[in-house]
């Protein structure tokens, strides 16, 4: 390798580090890791084989920066890891990881045998919560991963609203809002989790009660571009009373046969919009496909090659 490679190699090793310092150190005083020979004990921190160590099945992250593995992957065959993994043993010769999933892969990409661990004895639910935790309080989860989160930790550890605000010294509010995500339809949560909408954009959305309306207004967001307040605006008025009186006088309760009920939820689903069926007893019947503006018009009439 030339000394200018070696410099960019050392450079791009050197910004990884920077990047991710902050994060690895946060939450503990230990120093950094000294050399050792695998297995070795080394306090209460052992150099473990990669191939020991299982992925936890808890683990609330998914998605994770390839570009951001690679450059930190460079400083790891630089400078080791600096900030152990923690991993729980589960067989003599198996771990399962708790936290460092990012360290972890970055260190197979690296070609490391070995990693720092540090070891620790607990129970699925104690083994869950400290999962959630210290990645919701060391990584870069997404909104939607956040949420999902803070709804596992009240469903499966038994936490209230107030004990997961309480453990993340958070407002209950800010608990509150995140859980909201996760009542958004597919497509709306998606578009939050890959940075395509952003939190204020999924608030707004929140607010409407109807899926047909929420994804209305996601698509408005994502094909014109508006903004936080511009997305609020849409979503005052589409909640006017004078709108509210004309849903709901559209939308009188009709019970459907359970097969005809899925063709009217298949049909709502194709559209993105909101579609009433009704049929009488002699089975003559009706469709309904509502639209908002002439553009939604337009683009349901092209869904039914009608354009």
């Amino acid at each position: 390798m030339s000394t200018n490679n070696k410099k960019q190699a050392l450079g791009k090793g050197i910004r990884a580090l920077l990047n991710t310092i902050d994060e690895e150190m946060k939450g503990t005083d230990e120093k950094a890791v000294p050399p050792a020979v695998s297995g070795q004990s080394a306090g209460n921190i052992m150099r473990i084989p990669v191939e020991q160590i299982e992925v936890n099945p808890k683990q609330p992250r998914r998605d994770f920066d390839e570009t951001a593995l690679r450059e930190l992957a460079e400083s790891i065959k630089l400078h080791d890891i600096i900030q152990p993994v923690t991993v729980v043993k589960i067989s003599p010769t198996k771990y399962q990881l708790i936290s460092g999933e990012r360290r972890l892969r970055a260190s197979k990409l690296a070609g490391l045998k070995d990693i720092p661990a540090y070891i620790r004895t607990a129970d699925d639910q104690q083994m869950l919560e400290m999962a959630l935790l210290e990645n919701l309080q060391r990584e870069n989860l997404n909104a939607i991963e956040i949420g999902l989160s803070y709804r596992r930790l009240m469903d499966e550890c038994d936490l209230t609203q107030e004990e997961v605000a309480e453990r993340m010294k958070k407002d209950r509010s800010t608990v509150t809002n995140y859980l909201r995500l996760l009542r958004l339809p597919p497509d709306v949560q998606r578009a939050v989790r890959d940075g395509e909408l952003t939190m204020g954009h999924a608030r707004a959305i929140i607010g409407l009660e109807q899926v047909d309306q929420q994804l209305y207004v996601f698509r408005e967001v994502r094909d014109k571009g508006l903004s936080v307040r511009q997305t609020e605006k849409l979503v005052k008025d589409m909640s006017s009373p004078e709108a509210k009186s004309q849903s709901l006088s559209k939308s009188a309760p009709v019970k459907l046969p359970p097969a005809y009920k899925r063709i009217e939820d298949s049909m709502a689903s194709h559209f993105s919009t909101r579609v009433k069926m009704e049929r009488k007893k002699n089975g003559k019947g009706s469709i309904t496909i509502e639209y908002y503006n002439d553009e939604d018009l337009e683009r349901i009439m092209k869904l039914m090659h009608l354009d």
